[in-house]
């Protein structure tokens, strides 16, 4: 098959741009041909809340990226949309995760379903946002008109996609695997890598940080007296997208400063192995989600996880066999917390995640968009 992936990749840096390289490389092992069309202009600089969209790290070795789409210029969408067209490819897959995307993404696909040729699924991250806007549904609705197909990497977007359409064939499978950091190495070296006292132990918050996501939550959990019992620090690894000053707040008057070590430049692809490794335990307090990235890098690495009870992440994380789903309540993660430590729970849930993370290998994806294509999406075409 020729394959055009639409979306983030190198020199942008990010979940999205790892997801894209990672499925384009497995489409290549399978013997596709293979393009992806990344963004030269992502986010406007006064919409982008981190510090850099850009990575310093060394490009993917034998991908071909275009670096053609800007996100905000019209005349680049016609041109994009024109070109990839002319192109032909068999498929078309084009990430979708926000509305601020959609007049973009859209436009790109309607211009390139005009050659009659080609079918286009959309892997969908959020269809509704967790940070609501004015004209997110309109934006959706665009977008979601202009695909032949769905994957959903949650039975909860699955279910949301039914607002928007109910004819066009949907799938749910899951996200897969981050499996690109490197393999496991020892819990003492990945301390070593990373100055930390090895004497303590470690649970980890990982990824950009934004309002939703619940760090104040674990925060106050920390803050818990029975935790200083434990012997274990809070890693938080990730830069603020959003203000500090809440969450610094909550450790300077809890007194945290000693249990929280606050890691909070963008962690580049080659230290995230370390976190993991270092780390007992991984902990996602998200006050909204759909699915997450760094529950499939916390598979990778078998680290088990505590979880809230919120959109689909649930759906990955057996309550009670890779790890804890919790309310979104700090006094129910702190009690996760302590549980997993005084019953040493790490190496029984370790191994069940090593099982457990079977199910999300790079095939399974490939296959559900190819059944989409071969089954649904091409019979459509004809």
């Amino acid at each position: 098959m020729k394959i055009v992936i639409l979306g983030s990749a190198h020199p942008l840096r990010g979940g999205l741009a790892a997801y894209n390289e990672r499925l384009a490389a497995e489409y290549q092992k399978q013997g596709a041909e293979v393009i992806i069309y990344s963004f030269s202009l992502q986010y406007p600089a006064a919409l982008f809340p981190g510090k850099s969209q850009y990575t310093d790290e060394p490009a993917p070795e034998n991908l071909t990226i275009r670096t053609r789409i800007n996100s905000i210029n019209p005349l680049n969408w016609i041109r994009i949309g024109n070109e990839v067209s002319r192109l032909r490819p068999d498929l078309v897959i084009v990430k979708f995760w926000m509305p601020f995307m959609a007049p973009c993404l859209g436009t790109i696909c309607r211009i390139i379903r005009r050659n009659s040729v080609t079918r286009i699924i959309s892997i969908i991250d959020n269809i509704i946002p967790h940070e609501k806007r004015p004209g997110d549904s309109l934006l959706a609705s665009y977008f979601v008109g202009s695909v032949d197909g769905f994957i959903a990497m949650s039975r909860s977007v699955l279910k949301e996609l039914e607002q928007f359409d109910k004819q066009k064939p949907k799938l749910f499978s899951p996200h897969p695997l981050y499996d690109h950091f490197g393999e496991i190495i020892a819990k003492s070296e990945a301390k070593q890598r990373l100055e930390l006292d090895p004497d303590w132990n470690y649970a980890l918050f990982f990824g950009f940080i934004r309002d939703y996501k619940g760090l104040d939550l674990l925060l106050k959990a920390f803050a818990d007296p029975r935790i200083e019992e434990l012997n274990v620090k809070l890693l938080v690894a990730g830069e603020f997208y959003c203000d500090a000053a809440p969450y610094l707040k909550i450790i300077e008057e809890n007194g945290l400063e000693d249990l929280v070590i606050m890691s909070n430049d963008f962690i580049p692809d080659s230290k995230v192995r370390d976190y993991f490794c270092a780390s007992d335990l991984v902990v996602q307090p998200y006050k909204s989600a759909t699915q997450s990235g760094v529950t499939q890098i916390a598979f990778h690495f078998n680290k088990p996880m505590i979880i809230t009870d919120v959109g689909g992440l649930a759906e990955f994380v057996p309550n009670g066999k890779t790890g804890y789903v919790v309310d979104t309540d700090p006094q129910m993660i702190a009690d996760a917390i302590i549980k997993y430590y005084k019953e040493n729970k790490e190496l029984e849930f370790s191994a069940e995640v090593a099982i457990e993370k079977e199910k999300y290998r790079w095939k399974k994806m490939t296959e559900a968009i190819e059944a989409l294509y071969d089954e649904e999406i091409r019979k459509i075409g004809k």
